[in-house]
């Protein structure tokens, strides 16, 4: 005797499933930043992993952008509560970035164009959890939105996600980033809520 009806597929997975605790859905993608939009040449963008003895491998645009690319669809999450659901970017992995760097560090600090700063464990931002971004919803990133290149890092919430990105530095031991020391959660996840430090 069949358990289930002909045809039954279980229940779809709906857009409730995939939004965190206390948050919203919004349609928009809403702009927000700590001081003003730094204005960078993306001629002229460069990036750079430092490494906990301070080698540098550095990609210029062009070198940056002849690396292989991925696509990333994925939602992203606001500390302030908006979630956008079904996001599109290119832009390059990690993975890919770091594959040629010998490194022992467990932590990393991003640095961007404007001064902003973001730690994270360095375990997320392997294994196809992490890229840097260029292009949005099929087109080059806007300048409000972190161009020419932003960190993606889709499973914390989006402040981890830096804007302005020019490179990151690999750390023996955590150092916390611009939020971090003014009070938001060391590591932020939005599924248990890590907006802030004692969350």
């Amino acid at each position: 005797m069949a358990i289930f009806s002909p045809g039954f597929r279980g229940r779809a997975r709906g857009a409730d499933d995939r939004l965190p605790p206390g948050q919203y859905l919004t349609e928009d993608f809403p702009v927000l930043a700590a001081g003003p939009t730094p204005r960078i040449d993306p001629a002229r963008w460069s990036f750079t992993v430092t490494d906990e003895t301070g080698a540098e491998t550095s990609w210029s645009r062009a070198e940056f952008l002849a690396l292989p690319q991925e696509r990333p669809h994925v939602d992203i999450h606001c500390v302030t509560r908006w979630s956008k659901l079904d996001t599109d970017w290119t832009g390059v992995s990690l993975d890919t970035l770091l594959a040629e760097v010998e490194t022992q560090a467990e932590y990393a600090l991003v640095h961007c164009y404007g001064g902003y700063t973001t730690n994270l464990p360095l375990d997320d931002l392997l294994d196809g959890q992490a890229w840097v971004v260029h292009r949005y919803d099929g087109a080059e990133l806007d300048p409000e939105h972190g161009g020419p290149a932003r960190l993606l890092v889709p499973h914390l919430y989006f402040w981890k996600s830096a804007k302005w990105v020019r490179g990151i530095r690999l750390l023996d031991r955590d150092e916390q980033g611009f939020w971090e020391a003014a009070g938001y959660h060391d590591y932020g996840d939005p599924w248990r809520e890590q907006r802030y430090r004692d969350d």
